[in-house]
């Protein structure tokens, strides 16, 4: 399928200033839409039920006009979409059809609030403002998915930090790239189907943020050997028997597109940059899943691999088919492609399918860091500045060995709250539960002698004379008790429940 015809009909960006304009003054944002739809019409909404919005917006304002035009696909009068939009713009730029005495819009325009309150417009095809099952069911292979919950979690676990330049590989609708816009100064966008580049473009244009780089090509090929502080991917990750939707389907056997991207990117990043994606993998017989990602992480890099979901193969593949339609298609037909899936798995020995986050840093070291874990618990997003101290605490316990720990001095992580668990009336608890409130939400078992420890951990006595304070009140001696703790002192700081701190 030619360029041409892939992006034949997509609006023009070039009075989407003006556009802007008129949707910030109806209203249309993400607040703007919680205020108008009230909170269970918006969160239907977000999973693509449009009856309780249709029976929201039975007003005649500015702002109903825009939800039923670019939201829920319907046309509007043509009086009643002037009032609201600079509508000569709009039909010549392409953005509204004229058809009879209504306009309908081309495109899905959807209110997308930014972390610090910015508004931006997220734009993509009819019917595929949201990813997921059944999020763009009947939809040809050139299909531009707007926001998804994978779309959101990549965004909200990206590191932040100011960077000269960024990578967004994959781009779809353009969400990573506008957000990378925000803190890098230069941004490039890469992507297989044009369609997707010239959404891309829109949106960025639409939410007033800066002009990308907009590359065309499969994973680092359109790139060479550039470089980049950070790289973000929501990749087509779906392990599937061959690519029938570009916009899921990687076309490469089992979980190799993810692998291959883990493995590239190294060579792409700057030293200290990072690189992170969602990625599904397969768990296979005889194989422990974590020494198979571990053996994807490029030379030179630290990695942090978080598990945050397991499906056996049949949950795995009537998700997807679901997501295709196939489930509404003749019983036959779905029972063939039901059946190719369960072969292809067969054949590769797959007995589950992971889903989870891949964070890489390029950090030089001769000793890396990866940390490969399931952590299937809610977290507190946006998790940026927890990644970024993940690898900060990697790199403090990769130089500090045991002596060089007790001498350390280190604070309890802001709500960190204690639990002791045991029998009502029991003298002593049966153990002490550590709990993080933020970021990862990690819970921990520890002594009483860990849980003292903890608890009297403020930055000001370094870790060596808290033992030795400790083994005096338990009558235990002070040399045994530096000998059998540094190991989990160890492993508070590296979940995070210690801080270093400089005396």
């Amino acid at each position: 399928m030619s360029t041409t015809s892939l992006t034949a009909g997509l609006p023009s960006p070039d009075h989407s200033t003006r556009l802007r304009e008129a949707l910030l003054a109806a209203a249309f944002t993400a607040d703007g839409l919680l205020e108008l739809l009230g909170a269970p019409a918006y969160a239907a909404l977000a999973r693509s039920e449009t009856v309780p919005a249709l029976r929201a917006t039975r007003g005649d304002s500015a702002l109903d006009a825009l939800v039923q035009l670019f939201l829920l696909q319907r046309p509007v009068a043509y009086e009643r979409a002037r009032a609201a939009l600079p509508l000569e713009e709009c039909l010549a730029d392409g953005w509204l059809l004229h058809d009879g005495a209504e306009v309908r819009a081309t495109v899905d325009v959807r209110p997308y609030g930014g972390p610090e309150g910015q508004d931006w417009f997220i734009v993509s095809d009819l019917g595929c403002a949201v990813g997921g099952a059944g999020g763009a069911s009947g939809h040809g292979e050139g299909v531009v998915l707007g926001v998804g919950g994978a779309s959101t979690t990549l965004a909200g676990i990206t590191v932040r930090t100011p960077v000269s330049s960024a990578l967004d590989l994959g781009t779809g609708s353009g969400i990573q790239a506008l957000h990378a816009a925000q803190h890098a100064t230069r941004v490039t966008a890469t992507d297989l189907n044009p369609r997707a580049l010239h959404f891309a473009r829109l949106t960025l244009a639409l939410s007033g943020a800066p002009e990308a780089d907009l590359r065309e090509g499969s994973l680092f090929e359109p790139v060479g050997q550039d470089t980049y502080d950070l790289i973000v991917s929501n990749p087509p990750f779906v392990i599937s028997p061959g690519a029938r939707l570009t916009y899921r389907d990687g076309g490469m056997g089992g979980d190799d597109l993810c692998r291959t991207l883990v493995q590239q990117a190294g060579a792409r990043l700057n030293d200290g940059g990072y690189a992170q994606f969602l990625a599904n993998w397969q768990h296979v017989e005889g194989q422990e899943w974590q020494e198979r990602l571990r053996s994807w992480v490029p030379r030179g890099c630290d990695a942090w691999i978080v598990q945050r979901e397991v499906q056996d193969v049949t949950q795995y593949a009537e998700l997807w088919l679901r997501d295709s339609g196939d489930h509404r298609s003749d019983p036959a037909e779905y029972a063939a492609r039901y059946g190719a899936w369960l072969d292809e798995f067969e054949a590769r020995k797959t007995k589950a399918v992971g889903f989870g986050w891949i964070t890489l840093r390029k950090s030089g070291s001769e000793r890396p860091s990866i940390v490969a874990e399931e952590w299937p618990h809610p977290v507190e997003q946006p998790l940026g500045e927890s990644v970024q101290a993940h690898f900060a605490r990697q790199d403090y316990l990769r130089t500090h060995d045991d002596a060089a720990l007790l001498a350390g001095h280190f604070r309890l992580a802001a709500e960190v709250v204690q639990e002791q668990v045991g029998l009502p009336g029991a003298e002593d608890p049966e153990h002490v539960v550590l709990r993080q409130n933020r970021g990862m939400r990690r819970a921990t078992k520890v002594d009483t002698v860990g849980a003292g420890f903890a608890g009297v951990c403020d930055g000001t006595l370094s870790a060596g004379r808290i033992l030795d304070a400790i083994a005096q009140l338990i009558d235990e001696d002070p040399v045994v008790l530096r000998d059998r703790t540094p190991q989990a002192v160890r492993l508070l700081v590296e979940e995070g429940f210690l801080e270093p701190v400089r005396p």
